[in-house]
């Protein structure tokens, strides 16, 4: 994908681009309830470790790190990413994180999801998508349940969340059954 964009009802995915990397994005990465549910979670971050991360992405064929962006503001309230991606099976990850807590649970993460999706379907033939949170993150399982993700698996006591084993949740959604 160049700079292309990918467009939804209300949101503009785009490539991340080090430019993103400012103090509110420094300020998500390092909230504690933003990143609750991420493993990124065990470690504080400066600018400079983000913008490395980012530039790391930014050529790399396997992953693609998009924006998210409110259309007709193009404020960008967080990222989802595609990947890596395998190439011999046909079968990609997802992973998202909505960083302003004032766009939780208005069906931003549902929508970026079907978006990135049908991408990944349509333009690079992808098989099958895949995604995985823990059990305990019921506004990411509702997001993928929602763009029509089905739990393929859970497994139990899998990581330590506030000092509590929380099972593991692995959905997948196949090419042709996007709702």
């Amino acid at each position: 994908m160049s700079e292309s964009l990918l467009t939804g009802e209300r949101l503009v995915l785009r490539k991340v681009h080090v430019s993103d990397v400012n103090e509110n994005y420094h300020k998500w990465m390092n909230d504690a309830e933003v990143v609750k549910f991420l493993e990124s979670r065990f470690q504080q971050y400066s600018l400079e470790d983000i913008k490395n991360y980012v530039k790391s992405l930014e050529q790399d064929k396997n992953n693609l790190f998009l924006a998210i962006l409110i259309k007709g503001t193009e404020r960008h309230i967080g990222n989802i990413k595609l990947g890596p991606i395998n190439y011999v099976h046909n079968f990609a990850e997802i992973g998202l994180m909505i960083g302003e807590k004032d766009c939780w649970g208005k069906g931003y993460a549902s929508e970026a999801i079907k978006i990135i999706s049908r991408h990944a379907f349509e333009e690079l033939k992808l098989n099958k998508l895949t995604a995985g949170c823990y059990q305990s993150n019921v506004g990411s399982l509702k997001a993928f349940e929602k763009a029509g993700f089905m739990v393929e698996g859970i497994s139990k006591k899998h990581f330590l969340c506030d000092g509590q084993y929380v099972d593991a949740v692995r959905l997948g959604l196949l090419n042709g059954l996007m709702t």
